[in-house]
C-alpha cells in the first residue's frame, strides 16, 4: 500500500516539532503553501546561527554542481545547516537532474529545501532521487475554484473573526482564486475589526471595494428567485465594471446554483433532510435557496439550463462563436430565465 503523500499541515507540524527530513521538494501551482512553508525552513535555525549556516540560492544565478557543494559543507557551531534553493522553475529539466546524485544520497547534517514555485518540478531523474533518498516531495496543487469559499471561511475563522456567507462570496469575485492575495486582503480586516467581529458585505464594501449588491453572489440568488430585473442589472454592472466580477467565476457560481438543482431532484423523498445530506448545505440559508430555486425551476428545464451553460462555456472560449462574452452571458441568462424544460 503506497504511503499517503505529505500534506502542508503535516510537514508544518513536523517542523514545528524539530524533526527535518534532508531533503525537500516544494513544487505545484498553488504558490501560497509554498511561501509559508518556506518560512518555517527560514525559521529552523535561530538567529545567530543564520549567518554562517543559512544559505537562500538561486536555482539560475548558479550550478548544481555548486549548490551540491554548498550542501556538503560541515554546519559551523551548530548540528545542522539550512539550504533553500529557489526559483527552480526557470531552469531547464536536464540542469535540474543534475541535482538528482546528491538528492539520492544526501548529507545528514544538511536540510535542502528546493522550491519550484508555480509549476510542478520537470526533472523525472530528480523525482526518481527523491523517492530513492526518501526525500519530502510536497505538491502544492491549485485549489479548486469550488472550495476557494472553504478557505477563505476557514482562513477568517483562524484570524479570530466570523464570517459572512455573502462577503465570502464578494472575496472570491473580486480577488479570484489566487490564495496568497485572498489571504493578505483577510489579514487586512483583521487588523481593522476587533475580536470576533464578523466580515460582513459592508465590511468588503467598505475595505476593498466590492460592491455589495452586484457580484455572483446576488446573481445567484437572484436566478433562484427567477428575478429577472436583478439578473440583468447584475450583469449591466459587470459589463461596466469588468475587473470587478470575472465572467468565469460567474458562470461557475450559476453553474453551481443548477448543479445542486439536479442533484436535489434526485434526492430520496426530496425532504430537506435528504437535499441536505446530498448537497452537504451548511447552513439553512442554503437550503432555503435551494428549495426558492426548485419552485421556480422544474427537473426538466434544469437539464436545459445546464446544457445551455455549457454551450455558453464553449462559445465563451471561441467554440463556434465571435461574441463577447458579456453578451453571450446576456443570452445565457435570457435562456435560463425563458427555459421551457423541453430538450
Amino acid at each position: 500500500m503506497a504511503a499517503e503523500a505529505p500534506t502542508f499541515d503535516g510537514i508544518r507540524k513536523s517542523l514545528r516539532a524539530g524533526e527535518y527530513a534532508p531533503v525537500y521538494l516544494l513544487h505545484g501551482e498553488e504558490g501560497y503553501f509554498i511561501d509559508a512553508l518556506l518560512k518555517d525552513f527560514e525559521a529552523i535555525l535561530p538567529e545567530h546561527e543564520k549567518d554562517f549556516n543559512q544559505y537562500v540560492l538561486y536555482a539560475p544565478e548558479l550550478e548544481p554542481a555548486q549548490v551540491i557543494d554548498v550542501c556538503r559543507r560541515v554546519p559551523m557551531m551548530s548540528d545542522r545547516q539550512v539550504v533553500i534553493l529557489k526559483e527552480v522553475q526557470a531552469i531547464r529539466a536536464d540542469r535540474l537532474a543534475r541535482l538528482a546524485a546528491y538528492v539520492e544520497n544526501p548529507v545528514g547534517t544538511t536540510v535542502l529545501v528546493i522550491c519550484c514555485r508555480g509549476e510542478k518540478a520537470k526533472s523525472k531523474e530528480l523525482l526518481a532521487a527523491c523517492r530513492k533518498g526518501g526525500a519530502v516531495v510536497f505538491e502544492s496543487k491549485k485549489i479548486q475554484e469550488y472550495n476557494i469559499p472553504v478557505y477563505i471561511t476557514k482562513y477568517i475563522s483562524a484570524k479570530g473573526l466570523n464570517a459572512d456567507a455573502k462577503a465570502v462570496e464578494m472575496l472570491r469575485d473580486f480577488i479570484g482564486t489566487d490564495l496568497s492575495k485572498l489571504y493578505n486582503e483577510i489579514d487586512k480586516l483583521a487588523t481593522l475589526l476587533p475580536p470576533n467581529a464578523t466580515v460582513t458585505p459592508e465590511v468588503v464594501e467598505r475595505n476593498i471595494g466590492v460592491s455589495r449588491e452586484y457580484n455572483t453572489f446576488e446573481l445567484v440568488d437572484a436566478f433562484a428567485a427567477k428575478d429577472a430585473r436583478k439578473v440583468f442589472r447584475c450583469l449591466a454592472y459587470f459589463r461596466s465594471n469588468p475587473k470587478a466580477v470575472p465572467l468565469v467565476l460567474a458562470a461557475s457560481s450559476v453553474f453551481g446554483l443548477f448543479a445542486d438543482l439536479l442533484v436535489a431532484y434526485y434526492a430520496p423523498g426530496r425532504t430537506d433532510a435528504a437535499i441536505t445530506e446530498a448537497l452537504n448545505l451548511r447552513n439553512s440559508f442554503q437550503l432555503k435557496r435551494i428549495r426558492g430555486a426548485m419552485a421556480n425551476y422544474n427537473a426538466m428545464q434544469v437539464v436545459e439550463i445546464i446544457s445551455a451553460i455549457r454551450r455558453f462555456d464553449a462559445m465563451s472560449k471561441g467554440i463556434g462563436s465571435r461574441q463577447n462574452e458579456h453578451q453571450l452571458f446576456h443570452e445565457l441568462a435570457f435562456r435560463i430565465l425563458t427555459a421551457p424544460g423541453k430538450l
